[in-house]
């Protein structure tokens, strides 16, 4: 069963979830904008190793390492990763009582009728088995709505909810991520059905485990105000989508029920150029800012 002090953490503490899960597709474009550009690697383990130690000064940070932040989610290398010959996810729970959460999809499958479903995940029992034993509290599958096209949409929100009965047989709490684009043309229409879709879900979903949502913050506000409510959801969080972090806070706050999992926003300021003191400032404030967002609602 996951940790009790966990669960009242993720279900009730005010704060927010850091996303620190950019994968091996958009890793090269989080160097670039930290600083790093593609001349400074010649390989993937060379890019990844460069990536783990942006993640570790982000986490080792005292601006990070704050009551603000109650949770991280990680890429598999960095839950596979150290802080100074400590395991990321101990290190998280132990030393910063940050709880730590496992991005576990691998990419998206082309886009079919408005809509990317997640590919296969090989190996996720395995994987999930690993993370139990390193102290993994959750995990987060992502998949993307462009259209509003409501076969679609359900069949999203069917794939992601029986990952997450296969995730909760693990003892693991599943982050469902049905991304709706902030781009998408219709995407006030895609909200109102992926809300039809999940609440259809949640209520036909077997078993008493919990679940999480992480969907991108709506066109009208509240619009998942009725399933933060339900007995099943533990939190609702959101993504900020490509929204810059100012505009990304204001929406948030008009969203009761809800937190930030930020991760492009969370970060978007921070350079490797910089020096501690100027880093911790900036990372600082931005935790500041979407902390607020998240308990101070309007």
């Amino acid at each position: 069963m996951p940790d009790a002090t966990m669960v009242r953490q993720i279900a009730g503490k005010p704060g927010f979830i850091a996303a620190l899960d950019q994968s091996g597709g958009s890793t090269p474009k989080a160097l670039a904008q930290y600083g790093i550009g593609s001349d400074a690697y010649s390989n993937d383990e060379e890019m990844f190793r460069l990536m783990h130690e942006m993640r570790v000064r982000i986490i080792t940070s005292p601006a990070f390492r704050t009551h603000k932040v109650i949770g991280a989610i990680l890429f598999e290398r960095t839950m596979d990763g150290d802080v100074n010959g400590t395991p990321v996810p101990t290190y998280l729970w132990k030393e910063s009582d940050i709880v730590p959460f496992l991005k576990i999809d691998k990419g998206l499958e082309a886009e079919k009728d408005g809509v990317q479903l997640m590919k296969p995940i090989p190996g996720l029992d395995a994987l999930l088995a690993r993370a139990v034993k390193l102290g993994v509290y959750g995990t987060k599958e992502r998949s993307v709505i462009r259209l509003a096209n409501p076969d679609a949409i359900r069949a999203i929100v069917q794939q992601q909810y029986e990952l997450a009965a296969q995730v909760a047989s693990h003892d693991l709490v599943p982050i469902l991520e049905p991304e709706v684009l902030v781009k998408s043309p219709e995407k006030a229409k895609a909200e109102d059905l992926l809300l039809q879709e999940l609440t259809r879900g949640i209520e036909a979903l077997p078993g008493d485990y919990p679940v999480m949502l992480k969907v991108t913050i709506p066109e009208k506000a509240d619009l998942y105000a009725s399933l933060a409510e339900h007995p099943r959801i533990q939190r609702i969080v959101a993504l900020s989508g490509g929204y810059p972090l100012d505009t990304a806070c204001e929406r948030l706050k008009a969203n009761h029920g809800m937190i930030a999992s930020f991760s492009r926003a969370l970060v978007d300021d921070l350079r490797v150029s910089q020096s501690d003191e100027e880093f911790n400032a900036i990372l600082g404030q931005t935790v500041g800012k979407i902390y607020d967002a998240s308990v101070n609602k309007t």
